[in-house]
C-alpha cells in the first residue's frame, strides 16, 4: 500500500493548486459559490486552494479536506495590490480554517514600515504556519526564505512597479529557472498559468506546485479572451 503523504509540503507536491476568488461585481462573488468552485476543483483532482477572505476560506474548509492557502487583501498607497497586509489578517485566517498563510513578500514596505521578508519573520515568531511567499524577485525569495517561508511563489512577478511586463500570455519562466537553482526551497509556480502544458512546463522546470486561477475559476475573463480573439 501507498504511504499517504503526511505533511503539506508532500500533500502539494506536484500537484495543482486551485485559486477560487472573485471580485466586485463578478457573479461568482460570494463565499458559496466560490465553495463550489472548490468542491469541483477537488473533483477534478486538484492537491489545495487558494482563496481570499475569511468567508471564503471558511465556506471551502466546509467542503474540502486538502490544503487552503488562505489570504487577505489590502492595497499600497499607489494602488498596488497588498496581500495578506496585517498580522491581524493571519489569526483570522487561521481560525477560518486556513493550513497555509500567503504573504506579499516583496520588498517594498506596508503602512506598518515593515517590508514582506520582515513580515514574514514575525508570522513565524508567532504562529506554526507553513507560509507561502509571494515574490517578484530572486532577491526577495532569498530574503522570504531566511525569514522563515515555506514557500516562495512567483505570484507577484509581473505585478511590482520594477517587474510590470506589457505580455500576460506567459509566467516569468525565467524568475521560476533563478528560484530553483537558487534553491530557495520548495517553489510554486503562479501567474498567467493559463494552458495545461505550461503546468506541465513549470514542473518540469523545477516548481513544487502550480497555482491556477482565472483560467480556471474566472469564466467572465475566459469568455472575454475568446469574444476579443474573435473580433
Amino acid at each position: 500500500m501507498a504511504r499517504r503523504p503526511t505533511t503539506v509540503v508532500e500533500k502539494l507536491r506536484h500537484g495543482l493548486i486551485v485559486s477560487c476568488q472573485a471580485e466586485g461585481a463578478d457573479p461568482f462573488n460570494s463565499p458559496q459559490l466560490l465553495a463550489r468552485f472548490a468542491a469541483a476543483a477537488v473533483l477534478g483532482g486538484a492537491a489545495g486552494i487558494r482563496a481570499c477572505g475569511t468567508s471564503s476560506v471558511h465556506a471551502i474548509r466546509k467542503v474540502v479536506s486538502q490544503p487552503i492557502i488562505g489570504l487577505t487583501k489590502g492595497s499600497y498607497p499607489n494602488g498596488r495590490v497588498l496581500i495578506t497586509p496585517e498580522l491581524s489578517d493571519v489569526g483570522a485566517l487561521l481560525r477560518a480554517g486556513a493550513d497555509l498563510i500567503a504573504v506579499d513578500a516583496t520588498l517594498r514596505r506596508r503602512s506598518s514600515g515593515l517590508a514582506g521578508n520582515q513580515l514574514v519573520a514575525e508570522i513565524v515568531k508567532r504562529w506554526s504556519v507553513p507560509i507561502v511567499a509571494d515574490v517578484s524577485t530572486l532577491e526577495e525569495g532569498r530574503a522570504a526564505r531566511e525569514a522563515g517561508a515555506a514557500f516562495v511563489a512567483t505570484t507577484l512577478a509581473g505585478y511590482t512597479d520594477d517587474t510590470a511586463l506589457s505580455d500576460d500570455r506567459e509566467p516569468d519562466w525565467a524568475l521560476l529557472r533563478a528560484l530553483v537553482r537558487a534553491k530557495v526551497g520548495p517553489v510554486i509556480l503562479e501567474g498567467r498559468v493559463w494552458k495545461p502544458e505550461q503546468a506541465k512546463r513549470g514542473l518540469d522546470l523545477g516548481a513544487h506546485a502550480v497555482v491556477v486561477g482565472t483560467a480556471i475559476t474566472r469564466p467572465r475573463v475566459v469568455t472575454r479572451a475568446f469574444v476579443d480573439a474573435m473580433i
